[in-house]
């Protein structure tokens, strides 16, 4: 009965929330420049506190323009997460474009969406992020092409890195900085090998029982922790700076699930200048 009716609560606020904000939004849009950013991170900062999601954030964006975050993927929930932590837009798989509610909801978040399966059609996307990029939008590509179980980090795929590339053309340089998200705890209690395959969703998972779930229970502890940002040169081989990107994440990740305290993995200031392979 709590659980049904914390679900109702939930979804109620988060219609009417939604509702307050979308003409401040797209007034934003229509600005323009960080503007057209602002209001996204309200939205998610208030779902995050509805569903009980505590965010500890280790590090932070780097200042640089343009800016491209290389993620881990684990779950729908990467994007409400990153999304309250900075004013991001998402590199989204095709199908999203397609489903109920969730495509209006990424549209709104002004998401790209790449059809990975064409290679014509992924140079295409790859244009729309360089000029995204160009205009100052800080872009999250959930590198690993797809969302894992939480236990493991799939290789960083690089296809798209190369919209960073093409940004230099305007910009002269871009900078590329890995993020890891890392789910550590449900309910108050530390999450096991065994357990973290029920906050993922991954594979052939229906997303609206796992929706239900989160919403029942919440009470998840994430943590977000920026890596150290490269230069990337138009002369520069996208494949190492996003093999590099995912050794990081790999890392950090497997660290904190052994039970590491992210703060120790602190990087320190971000570092825009630093050449890549530094």
């Amino acid at each position: 009965m709590i659980g049904t009716l914390r679900l109702v609560f939930t979804t109620i606020l988060i219609v009417v929330w939604i509702l307050v904000l979308i003409p401040f939004h797209l007034i934003g849009v229509k600005i323009g420049g960080r503007a057209a950013g602002m209001f996204t991170p309200l939205w998610h900062r208030l779902v995050i506190r509805l569903l009980g999601i505590r965010v500890n954030v280790v590090g932070r964006p780097a200042d640089a323009r343009p800016l491209l975050l290389l993620s881990n993927h684990t779950s729908w929930l990467d994007i409400i997460v990153l999304a309250s932590v900075a004013p991001v837009s998402f590199i989204a798989k095709k199908e999203v474009a397609s489903w109920p509610v969730f495509s209006w909801l990424a549209k709104l978040q002004r998401s790209i969406f790449v059809d990975r399966e064409r290679r014509q059609a992924t140079g295409e996307s790859a244009s729309e992020v360089a000029k995204r990029l160009e205009a100052g939008d800080i872009i999250v590509l959930f590198a690993e092409g797809t969302s894992s179980d939480g236990n493991r980090v799939l290789p960083f795929r690089s296809a798209l890195v190369g919209a960073a590339q093409q940004a230099i053309s305007t910009a002269g340089t871009a900078t590329v900085q890995p993020v890891a998200l890392v789910y550590t705890r449900w309910q108050g209690i530390p999450i096991g090998r065994q357990h973290r395959p029920h906050i993922a969703w991954y594979g052939g998972a229906d997303l609206v029982p796992h929706l239900n779930r989160i919403m029942r229970e919440g009470a998840i502890d994430v943590h977000v922790i920026f890596g150290p940002a490269r230069r990337l040169g138009a002369g520069d081989n996208r494949k190492v700076i996003t093999a590099e990107a995912g050794a990081w994440v790999r890392r950090v990740a497997a660290e904190v699930n052994a039970g590491r305290d992210p703060a120790d993995l602190s990087v320190g200031p971000v570092a825009p200048d630093a050449p890549a392979g530094a």
